[in-house]
């Protein structure tokens, strides 16, 4: 039998690669988790967690680290034009409130356990290629380091967390099989100086916004149109757009930015319809927006990748092909309902009446979502070989990722953004 020197090689290390290479690891798996860009780079976010997600971040001992510098959110209130419907967040499951860590935050915190857990991580490496076996199937990536460097690491199997325009699932051929029909365009900035109180959603017909706290005094701002209106206005300045659609969609947001600062840029996302593709096929499978990408518009994106990552996690340590597909059933029963949710809400197509009953819907869709993770059950961390076999030896293969800043995992991890 062929000997591979990892199980997995996982392909993005931003909280889906970084979830599912950490709990690969902490069952003794021998993991290489693989990022394109620097650690501790922000991404397009509006960080919004959702209960399933901080319950998970709880459940897997990362959560004490986040929330000890990003705000607790213990109210989320809903604007329907000027009627404002506040929903207090409850303690449960030991879990105090929500959290909307920037991507800065997540995404390093995550790395960092996933290191600890004895993975190991290469930064500044991009998939060119996958390796392929005598009969075709996935057995391995190859990886180009920032200097052109060209590695072929071999794995049992390889994981695409590579997000929405994925390589992996491009390579693999992983078919769409759900397709959204709308697209909510948005445009965000992260501004100082303006205090809410927890999380903050607002609708008008035709528009959305939204303000949520997040780390270092920040408070994100996102106004959000549908992908038709936004490709129109951007052509007068995506400064104006963002103005116009806040001041319509939130008239007090738009009046206390003019006493704040906004740090850095505004950040556009002009809005893709969603998709579900085929998770998994000989060798390969996928995980986060690379296997499932729903609008944004309803922020459980982050949510979504976190869930999916435990799902998968346990079907690459059951090691066969029905658990993978067993994987993707669970995935799509957890995903399906605030898929066509999320895909209403884009269209825009809807009175305040009907919004408030998409909402509703997709309230007991998480509801049921939570339920399903309390379900999984603690995954306690534990090593089913001893430290010195779950390493593979240095061979030609794995010192050729030299180049692109492979990290062992005995290494200490990077100091935070900040000191974070």
């Amino acid at each position: 039998m062929k000997s591979f020197p990892y199980d997995a090689v996982v392909v993005g290390a931003r909280c889906a690669g970084a979830s599912t290479a950490l709990l690969l690891a902490r069952e003794g798996l021998r993991v290489l988790l693989v990022g394109r860009a620097p650690p501790g780079s922000d991404t397009l976010s509006t960080h919004a967690l959702m209960r399933g997600g901080v319950l998970q971040l709880h459940r897997w001992g990362v959560l004490p680290g986040i929330a000890a510098v990003t705000p607790t959110v213990r109210l989320t209130t809903f604007h329907y034009a000027d009627e404002a419907i506040a929903v207090p967040i409850q303690p449960r499951d030991g879990v105090d409130g929500l959290y909307a860590p920037r991507r800065t935050v997540l995404d390093v915190a995550l790395v960092d356990a996933a290191r600890a857990a004895r993975a190991e991580v290469a930064f500044g490496a991009a998939v060119i290629d996958l390796v392929r076996d005598g009969r075709g199937r996935v057995a391995g990536v190859v990886l180009e380091g920032e200097d052109g460097t060209r590695s072929a690491v071999t794995a049992r199997l390889v994981i695409g967390a590579d997000g929405l325009h994925s390589r992996v699932a491009s390579l693999a051929g992983a078919r769409v099989e759900r397709a959204g029909r709308h697209a909510a365009a948005v445009v965000y900035g992260h501004w100082s100086g303006l205090e809410v109180e927890g999380y903050h959603w607002h609708y008008r017909p035709g528009v959305s916004a939204g303000a949520i706290p997040t780390n270092d005094g920040r408070t994100c701002v996102f106004a959000a149109v549908p992908r038709g209106r936004f490709t129109e206005e951007l052509r007068g300045g995506l400064q104006g757009l963002y103005a116009r659609t806040l001041a319509e969609a939130a008239p007090e947001h738009a009046a206390a930015i003019r006493g704040a600062r906004l740090d850095g840029k505004l950040r556009p996302f002009a809005g893709t319809p969603g998709f579900m593709r085929r998770p998994w096929g000989p060798g390969w499978a996928l995980v986060g927006d690379a296997g499932c990408f729903r609008d944004p518009i309803t922020a459980h994106g982050i949510t979504d990748a976190l869930r999916d990552a435990e799902l998968l996690a346990r079907a690459v340590v059951s090691g066969t092909d029905a658990a993978l597909a067993e994987y993707q059933a669970a995935r799509d029963d957890a995903c399906a309902g605030i898929f066509a949710l999320s895909d209403a809400v884009a269209s825009f197509d809807w009175t305040l009446d009907r919004v408030k009953e998409l909402h509703l819907e997709l309230a007991r869709e998480m509801a049921r979502e939570v339920e399903m993770v309390r379900r999984l059950g603690p995954i306690a961390p534990k090593t089913r070989r001893p430290p010195s076999a779950t390493r593979p030896a240095a061979s030609a293969t794995h010192q050729r990722l030299d180049p692109i800043s492979s990290s062992p995992a005995s290494a200490p991890p990077p100091a935070r953004p900040g000191s974070r």
